[in-house]
């Protein structure tokens, strides 16, 4: 869900590109997801993932606490592995896909806490509600594509939200309120 990301913040580690102006990277939306787990009744661990990204990347290589990403993805994206599941998800009981086809993320700020790790912080719309959340970042690689032949980067993310926060509270606190969010993102200079 977050990332929603999510995914985004991960601009940290690009402090050593050449560039004096900011560059813009797009995302790689093939090559980019958002996994959440909860708990169920203390049974098992479920899973979930979002995909279909939209987003870009604003990097200051001279500044890279002065980058920014914008991500969105299409609420109905979501895949839980059941189908019965997923479709309930979409109702208004959580994520209200039909009133609120999109999550969104827009950072506010990065903090640079490492040569490539960082938390950035922003403005995650989930169920047309907006929370300020902090995404523990890093850069995975970053490089030219062997196959593009253009500047690439990839980043990992994590955060934890809660499901009320989101008005998204149902069944709590037999299913974990609390939701782990694993972000994976590839993005490209864009042309």
């Amino acid at each position: 869900m977050k990332s929603i990301l999510l995914s985004s913040a991960l601009i940290l580690g690009l402090g050593a590109a050449a560039s004096a102006e900011p560059v813009k990277y797009v995302l790689d939306a093939s090559h980019s997801q958002i996994v959440f787990t909860y708990e169920h009744l203390g049974f098992s661990t479920t899973t979930g993932v979002f995909s279909g990204f939209d987003g870009e990347i604003m990097f200051d290589a001279a500044d890279a606490a002065a980058s920014s990403v914008t991500v969105a993805f299409p609420t109905d994206s979501l895949y839980t592995g059941w189908a019965e599941r997923t479709a309930h998800f979409l109702t208004d009981d959580f994520f209200g896909a039909e009133a609120n086809p999109t999550i969104s993320f827009t950072s506010t700020g990065i903090e640079v806490t490492g040569e490539t790790e960082g938390k950035i912080t922003g403005d995650l719309t989930i169920n047309g509600i907006t929370k300020s959340v902090v995404l523990d970042a890093e850069m995975t690689q970053m490089g030219d594509h062997p196959m593009a032949g253009k500047p690439w980067v990839g980043f990992d993310a994590e955060t934890s939200v809660l499901r009320s926060d989101f008005d998204m509270g149902m069944y709590t606190p037999y299913i974990s309120d609390e939701v782990q969010i694993e972000i994976s993102i590839e993005a490209m200079q864009a042309e």
